[in-house]
């Protein structure tokens, strides 16, 4: 039995020592690289907990810092120097990450499209939705209606402008990417455009990337000991791309099958192949991820991508943040059609922001168009149905150092939704919305 019985966080919170997030950090790091041995990490994880108790004098609680610096050590001096790199250069980028934080930076992020931003913002002012105060104003003016038929308008010509650019470049395009972090909206939008596409004479074949799963054994898990389907790694890149090359060429390919009840993936289920007027159609949170289609020239992709830009100003002037709508969409989706906790969704989300932050945000600027799936009326909607749930976060996390992001969150969200008016009668949202997604009620087959 370990010596070690707690750990210092960088906050400086004292929590319970857990030798499987060394596991884990190892495995994440070999799997970035290609490595697929869970035996081996737990092996190396056996050898840091040694030598942290081996140079720990009595009573001694090891830093975060002193526990990362043993497992470079660990990795470099077992031979393992790829996987040792992978490790510090994401140490380096979280170390990095916090700086910019601390410092609030007032360089332009080159991940933020700020040319789409204004675009969103002006549209806001111009329909008085910009501040929490202008939206519940026109709630109390029995405006919801007007409101969301205004945003959907909005949201439908985003999607109807981005049909035109591919059928100006039908002749070269030969794949289309619908990409975005999680719950931005990419089933929904990838079904209306499709349909746009559809009438164009544009014949499209979906590629479920899902299906290229790697077994569930060889997963890398989250520091909770969850397998992790966030991180591109948990796909077979190598494959897709193989897939890929072949079905441009007009190769016909086997695709795999991923059978999510057993966690395990059978390759060569399903012949595919396509003609000379189809395209490929890609729905995944990582299709901009460079390695997926790197066989392909660009100029045969057409890349989108979505995410709810929503420019409107919550509590102390601050502008409501993305993230936090697409928390809530999860759950929402998550409880009603997986039978998810909504809590277990809070505690793993920063988690997903930080594998969104890694491998989605840094490509958005590479994409060939951005639709803004942020919906001011979601925000009524959402207080209806989750506003006890944040209040009863707030003060279940308030004192709890292993869930800090939890409460960061939920705190921050629970004084959003405090000032908004509520919505309980959602039946001005069509069965076509966007919302219907993730609350349930829409005319499309998901």
């Amino acid at each position: 039995m370990a010596r070690i019985k707690q750990v210092i966080k960088r906050t400086g919170a004292i929590v319970p020592f857990n030798q499987d997030r060394i596991t884990n950090a190892i495995y994440r790091a070999a799997v970035a690289v290609g490595g697929r041995d869970r035996a081996t990490a737990e092996k190396l994880s056996d050898q840091v907990v040694g030598i942290l108790e081996e140079k720990s004098p009595p009573g001694h609680i090891p830093t975060i810092e002193e526990i990362q610096d043993v497992v470079e050590k660990v990795l470099i001096e077992n031979g393992h120097a790829r996987t040792a790199k992978a490790y510090i250069l994401y140490r380096n980028e979280r170390a990095r990450r916090r700086q910019e934080r601390a410092e609030r930076s007032a360089h332009p992020s080159e991940n933020i499209p700020w040319y789409k931003l204004w675009e969103v913002l002006d549209w806001a002012v111009e329909h008085d939705l910009h501040t929490y105060q202008a939206l519940n104003a026109r709630i109390a003016r029995g405006e919801f209606p007007q409101i969301v038929r205004e945003t959907d308008r909005a949201y439908n010509e985003d999607i109807t402008t981005a049909s035109e650019i591919i059928r100006e470049r039908r002749d070269q395009v030969k794949i289309v990417i619908v990409a975005g972090p999680s719950s931005s909206g990419k089933t929904t939008t990838t079904v209306k455009l499709s349909h746009l596409l559809n009438k164009m004479g544009l014949s499209l074949v979906p590629l479920t990337v899902d299906n290229y799963f790697f077994d569930l054994e060889l997963h890398p898990k989250d520091e909770f000991g969850d397998y992790d389907f966030e991180t591109p790694q948990a796909l077979d890149l190598e494959l897709i791309n193989e897939h890929l090359v072949c079905l441009i060429q007009g190769e016909e390919v086997s695709i795999p099958f991923y059978d999510f009840k057993t966690g395990q993936r059978h390759d060569e289920q399903t012949p595919m192949q396509i003609g000379p007027n189809d395209v490929i159609l890609i729905d995944s949170l990582h299709g901009l991820y460079p390695p997926m289609t790197e066989g392909i020239d660009d100029e045969r992709k057409f890349k989108l991508y979505i995410e709810p830009l929503l420019q409107l100003k919550g509590p102390g002037e601050r502008y409501v943040r993305w993230t936090d709508l697409r928390l809530m969409r999860r759950m929402e989706r998550d409880a009603t059609h997986r039978a998810y906790d909504r809590q277990r969704t809070l505690e793993h989300w920063h988690y997903v922001r930080a594998s969104e932050m890694r491998n989605i945000i840094p490509y958005v600027n590479q994409t060939d168009y951005i639709v803004n799936s942020g919906l001011p009326y979601e925000l009524p909607v959402m207080k209806a149905r989750l506003f006890p749930y944040f209040e009863t976060w707030v003060e279940k996390y308030a004192d709890d150092p292993l869930r800090t992001d939890a409460f960061t969150r939920a705190e921050r969200v629970y004084h959003l939704l405090q000032v908004i008016t509520v919505v309980e009668d959602d039946s001005p949202i069509p069965p076509d919305s966007l919302l219907r997604e993730f609350i349930g009620g829409s005319c499309y087959d998901y």
